[in-house]
């Protein structure tokens, strides 16, 4: 039986080795890391080992690192009312892309009136010009944008957006859950106030994130309340075989960087091609600037969940551009923002490629879309 072929990179992916042996090292710890005892200080070293391999990959000082449960939980701690720059008020509004991740979509901390939506291009582009119209109406605010997107692969105007947002005396926070060793991502850079990570996406282990904050913001409300720990942000006792696992992954994430790159930027681009020959395909985004691993297409008829199956029964794990809830399928929040009809947006098929997928499942992968595309699309 032929081996899976695994193209949803973008949900999950596979814990990479090196994450694997520092979680094994750290379950073999005996000490909480708020302990002052040498094997509380043990667990503490490896805590903070981890906090400054990930501040040093993103441009932040350690100390503006926070440990979260996962990149959702980093969400809602970023997206906190009361927030301020060093030169600015709070922010008292929260202004977010439409097709952001659910989890800043909710809002955080914000509530109702207080959260607002800028609208993208057809392409899945946040309109800067719309944004800058909104701010010049109503109190400072915090925006959020993500620094590419989950679904379609968009790559985001985030340093722009952070000129105009500074300008306009707010801060501005970017999910950078997809971006993070896809491509080059620095919060000085980029002018980011605050930043969220999640160690899944990267080759680290699910369930744990991070929010990162450039210096000289405060005002940050805990989400949860308790104990000091992670300098009174997030109380609860670290998970310190996760945080060990994020800090591995994102140490080789980062140094395998551009050769992972150039890579699945070679294998997305043979995809693409080939997809596009078959059944009168089409690619969303396709004319921005994307993730080197992200393709997101239709067909006309098509419809994701029975491709979704037919992709399985042959082997090969892709995930639909629609979300499920409760049994439901719902039109892609992405592709409708971005002016999609409803029936086009419930016929999205997301492929996402890795570090390790090889030519060989391209080839599969386009064998099995040939297969379905002459048997579902038939008329």
């Amino acid at each position: 039986m032929p081996t899976r072929v695994y193209l949803d990179w973008n949900a999950t992916t596979p814990l990479r080795p090196e994450a694997r042996a520092a979680m094994v090292a750290a379950y073999d710890l005996i000490g909480n890391p708020s302990s002052v005892h040498a094997e509380g200080r043990e667990a503490r070293r490896v805590v903070e080992e981890a906090r400054a391999l990930l501040a040093a990959a993103v441009g932040a000082l350690p100390r503006n690192v926070t440990f979260t449960s996962a990149g959702t939980e980093a969400n809602a701690l970023a997206l906190s009312p009361g927030l301020r720059g060093p030169s600015g008020g709070p922010v008292e509004r929260l202004l977010v892309s439409a097709v952001e991740h659910a989890s800043v979509l909710a809002g955080g901390r914000f509530t109702g009136a207080a959260i607002g939506q800028i609208p993208v291009t057809r392409s899945g582009v946040v309109d800067l010009e719309h944004l800058r119209a909104q701010l010049k109406d109503g109190p400072p605010a915090l925006v959020s944008i993500m620094a590419a997107n989950n679904e379609t692969g968009a790559i985001q105007p985030v340093a722009e957006a952070a000129t105009i947002v500074h300008e306009a005396g707010g801060l501005l926070h970017v999910d950078a859950i997809q971006a993070l060793g896809k491509i080059p991502f620095d919060i000085k850079t980029v002018g980011a106030d605050l930043a969220t990570f999640s160690a899944h996406k990267i080759g680290g282990p699910k369930g744990i994130g991070a929010l990162v904050v450039a210096e000289g913001i405060a005002g940050l409300e805990p989400v949860l309340r308790g104990g000091g720990q992670e300098q009174s942000r997030r109380a609860g006792t670290e998970n310190v075989a996760g945080i060990a696992g994020f800090g591995a992954a994102v140490k080789v994430a980062l140094q395998a960087l551009p050769e992972d790159a150039e890579r699945m930027v070679t294998n997305r681009n043979r995809l693409e091609n080939g997809v596009r020959g078959i059944a009168g395909a089409t690619i969303f985004s396709s004319e921005v600037e994307r993730l080197p691993n992200t393709v997101l297409f239709t067909a006309p008829g098509l419809k994701a969940e029975t491709a979704v199956i037919g992709f399985d029964l042959e082997g090969i794990a892709v995930s639909s551009g629609s979300a499920c809830s409760s049994g439901k399928v719902q039109p892609s929040h992405v592709l409708s923002a971005m002016g999609f009809d409803p029936t086009v947006a419930q016929g999205a098929v997301r492929l996402s490629l890795g570090w390790s997928t090889e030519p060989e499942d391209i080839n599969r992968a386009l064998e099995a879309w040939r297969k379905l595309g002459n048997s579902l699309l038939k008329t």
